[in-house]
Formats: C-alpha cells, sequence, structure tokens
C-alpha cells in the first residue's frame, strides 16, 4: 500500500509538472506603440518629406517643357533630400513597419535613378512615368507613418 502511494505521488507531481509548464503568463503583451522620443523624431521630418510630395506638380511642368537642367537640379536638390529624411525617419518606425519602410526607400532611389537617366537622355515620357512612380513611393511611405494630432488636423 506504501508503495501504491508513492507511486500515485510521484505521477501527481509528473502531471502537475507538466500542467504548469504547458501553461503561458496570463498577462497579454500589449502591441509596440511609439514613444514620445519617437514619435518626435519622425514629425521632424515629415513637413520636409511632404514639402517635396507636394511640388510634384513642380516637377511634371520642368518635364514637360523639357527644362532638364531645373530637373536635374530638383532631382539632386530637393528630392534626394527627401530620400535621405525616408532614411533617417525608417529607424524610428515599428519594427513591423521598418522592412516595408526600407523596401521602399530602394524603390525610391531606383526610381530617381531611372528619372535621372530619363533626363539625361533628354527622354520626357519615361521622365514623368519614373517622376509619378517615385512620388507614388512617397505616397506609400507617408502611409507608414503614425498618425498625429497634427496630422489629423491638416487631413
Amino acid at each position: 500500500m506504501v508503495r501504491q502511494r508513492s507511486i500515485f505521488s510521484f505521477f501527481l507531481v509528473l502531471l502537475a509538472t507538466f500542467l504548469i509548464s504547458c501553461g503561458g503568463p496570463g498577462v497579454a503583451v500589449a502591441p509596440p506603440t511609439y514613444t514620445a522620443v519617437q514619435l518626435e523624431k519622425i514629425q521632424a521630418y515629415v513637413p520636409e518629406i511632404q514639402a517635396v510630395r507636394d511640388r510634384s506638380e513642380e516637377l511634371k511642368t520642368l518635364i514637360k517643357q523639357g527644362d532638364w537642367i531645373n530637373v536635374r537640379n530638383f532631382i539632386h536638390g530637393p528630392i534626394t533630400e527627401a530620400k535621405l529624411n525616408l532614411t533617417y525617419v525608417t529607424p524610428n518606425l515599428l519594427p513591423k513597419d521598418q522592412p516595408k519602410a526600407r523596401q521602399i526607400t530602394r524603390d525610391f532611389f531606383k526610381d530617381l535613378v531611372k528619372l535621372d537617366k530619363a533626363t539625361s537622355a533628354g527622354n520626357p515620357l519615361i521622365a514623368l512615368n519614373q517622376s509619378q512612380a517615385a512620388f507614388a513611393e512617397i505616397d506609400k511611405f507617408l502611409q507608414l507613418l503614425p498618425k498625429t494630432s497634427s496630422q489629423s488636423e491638416a487631413s
């Protein structure tokens, strides 16, 4: 009888250990959110990115006029600054959004290279298409950014 109790106790201990090890933490993990510092860093660059985005019609006009010098100045000036700003913002995004932001930035850079080549060749059709693609990438990037009260009021 003593032997049966010790075997029974042993199995109860094994069962209890198994059940405890299978249980997870009872506390739900909160989804990642932006810190105030991250929001501040992101918001420091958003106006500059948005300002370049708002100048898309100016670039289209320059391309249609065949003003290739000013088109190249625009590409190597404000648009390149926007690319740098996208690069600066990316590490401050949520970890789940960072790979997508990096891909958008790479695609944006590829569009800028193609736009520069079309400008050098004096091809307005390809230049217009690439400028539209580049500004579409900026729009995609802006959609990844967190919405703040100042952005909500502007919309």
